[in-house]
């Protein structure tokens, strides 16, 4: 089991960058996926960004690819989300999650999440 914690979540103007971190504890943080995925009021909570366990395979959505960028530390347990170019529609609560399985879009092949982190892009 994994427990997973974000952070760097803030207010950024469009344009502007910011980085999300996501601290895992538990045992065997090299060998999940990991994924970020993100979620706005109404809507259903969206895939963003996935990594293999060694970081070798990474998959974006479509609306981010060429703007964001996710990486992991095994070392420090830590999975990134480094975003630029934001846009006020990036606005979201953004949230870390790990899976067993292989790097998937589908939330539902992830069996950990952390509580989240707010990103607001001002326009």
């Amino acid at each position: 089991q994994v427990q997973l914690v974000e952070s760097g979540g803030g207010l950024v103007q469009a344009g502007g960058s910011l980085r999300l971190s996501c601290l895992a504890s538990g045992r065997a943080f090299s060998t999940y996926t990991m994924g970020w995925f993100r979620q706005t009021p109404g809507k259903e909570r969206e895939f963003v960004a996935g990594i293999s366990w060694g970081g070798g395979v990474t998959n974006y959505a479509s609306s981010v690819k060429g703007r964001f960028t996710i990486s992991r530390d095994n070392a420090k347990k830590t999975v990134y989300l480094q975003m630029n170019s934001l846009k006020p529609e990036d606005t979201a609560v953004y949230y870390c999650a790990a899976s067993t399985e292989t790097v998937s879009s589908r939330s539902s092949r992830y069996a950990y999440w952390g509580q989240g982190t707010q990103v607001t892009v001002s326009s």
